[in-house]
């Protein structure tokens, strides 16, 4: 399984092998794995009341400094497995009774991906990324992903660059975003839970309310009522290198600030969720220790 890999929009073009990593995630082409594992922390339609069927990929193509998930994001822990091994996980998951299987961080795993859902699963599956996508790599995933859980990390290149070495993160993810709403059309909800449909998270930044607005505005102006569903996420906590590095988002967000883009999002007519500030803590954050690998 080496590829010349040009899956996410950086495309490298660096030689990954089963064994050596390459590129800027930096990860072999076998998939490396942290966590399999019901979750019920994901939006209330994904988690329902069994949870979600996460999948924890280790490395990213995206590298946040803030990023709750940068033992596995950054600095790779994680496991290597088999494609055969992954598709068992998802058995044992759905076994379990979850709702769906949720892939976090497969956009440089999507080959792997791919292969695991050449057999169908009998439950949704959720394509759970930092937004960063190639459109290509999206196509190739059209009828084998029902659900994308995409965040929408920015309002400006300026920040992409700064936080997550990303200079061309707005357009890039505007055009994901869109192409994953062509793939599965308008979301459909049975019983509580999504089984079809993209709901797009932003994760608002200490300082940074008039760019959630900006994104929410897209949004709005983007796609009819009914089609997409929004999460407004208030988690921020200082983390990873931000309380060395990044004064600026050393801290959590205030009271104002999560008030201001609550109250924008229920003005504009948005559809979906939003945080309580108690969603910032630790607690919320997995144990990354090979659960289910």
């Amino acid at each position: 399984m080496e590829l010349i890999c040009d899956l996410c929009p950086r495309r490298c073009r660096a030689e990954r092998t089963e064994t050596q990593g390459g590129g800027f995630c930096g990860m072999p082409s076998l998939p490396v794995v942290a966590r399999g594992a019901l979750h019920h922390w994901e939006e209330p339609p994904i988690s329902g009341t069994n949870g979600s069927g996460t999948i924890f990929f280790s490395g990213c193509n995206l590298q946040c400094v803030f990023c709750q998930n940068d033992e596995i994001s950054r600095q790779k822990f994680g496991k290597t497995v088999t494609v055969e091994r992954i598709r068992e996980i998802c058995h044992a998951l759905i076994g379990q009774g979850a709702h769906n299987i949720n892939f976090v961080t497969p956009t440089h795993y999507a080959h792997v991906v791919r292969a695991v859902l050449d057999r169908p699963l009998s439950v949704p599956v959720v394509w759970n990324s930092g937004g960063y996508e190639r459109v290509e790599t999206l196509k190739a995933m059209e009828g084998k992903a029902d659900i994308y859980l995409p965040d929408f990390k920015y309002a400006s290149d300026a920040d992409a660059l700064r936080y997550s070495g990303a200079p061309d993160y707005v357009e890039t993810a505007k055009a994901a975003v869109c192409e994953m709403v062509r793939q599965t059309g308008p979301y459909v909800m049975k019983d509580g839970l999504l089984k079809k449909g993209v709901i797009i998270r932003h994760l608002v930044l200490p300082g940074k309310a008039a760019a959630a607005k900006e994104i929410m505005d897209w949004v709005a102006e983007t796609f009819p009522p009914k089609t997409v569903l929004f999460s407004l996420m208030s988690q921020y906590l200082p983390w990873g290198r931000v309380p060395a590095e990044f004064p600026e988002l050393n801290r959590r967000l205030r009271k104002g600030e999560s008030r201001s883009v609550r109250e924008y999002m229920e003005n504009l007519g948005l559809e979906g969720f939003t945080q309580e500030a108690e969603s910032a803590d630790r607690e919320y954050i997995p144990s990354f220790d090979l659960t289910g690998i």
